[in-house]
């Protein structure tokens, strides 16, 4: 399977998890944590429904994926629907997560050149349907996404 097929094939698990957590009334970023063609965990953004600072997707997905050899992180991808924070670009950084693939950086743009200038290679795929998740959800709840940005 060509690697922009199995890349958009692994964005859907993602969104996915993005769609579960606007129906659970939270911010809709969804992750998943991809190793040798396999998903290893998935995660979304939980920090109104756990009442949690740190439960982006990413460290979600991460702390759903339990402890991993540095192996296994090594060859890894994540997959989140929207650019990551610097929190979450630390968090692929400390694991050593080599590759990130995300949906979109226009409704924000994270830490990407962060994570390029550390070596990481940074894929956006410019998902419409993850853009307008986001739009919609930041249009109707402006307080949650500024908190959940640090604003």
């Amino acid at each position: 399977m060509p690697e922009q097929d199995a890349d958009r094939r692994f964005l859907d698990a993602a969104i996915e998890e993005a769609r579960t957590g606007l129906a659970e009334g939270g911010v809709p970023i969804g992750a998943a944590l991809v190793v040798d063609g396999e998903v290893l965990a998935t995660g979304r953004n939980r920090r109104v429904q756990m009442g949690s600072v740190i439960r982006h997707g990413e460290t979600d997905c991460m702390e759903n994926a339990g402890r991993l050899r540095a192996s296994v992180y090594a060859r890894a991808t994540m997959y989140t629907t929207l650019s990551p924070c610097s929190m979450c670009s630390g968090t692929i950084l400390l694991y050593g997560i080599p590759r990130v693939v995300l949906g979109e950086n226009r409704t924000f743009l994270g830490a990407e050149d962060h994570l390029r200038n550390s070596g990481v290679e940074v894929v956006n795929l410019d998902s419409e349907e993850c853009a307008a998740l986001m739009r919609e959800f930041i249009d109707t709840y402006p307080d949650i996404w500024n908190e959940d940005i640090g604003k």
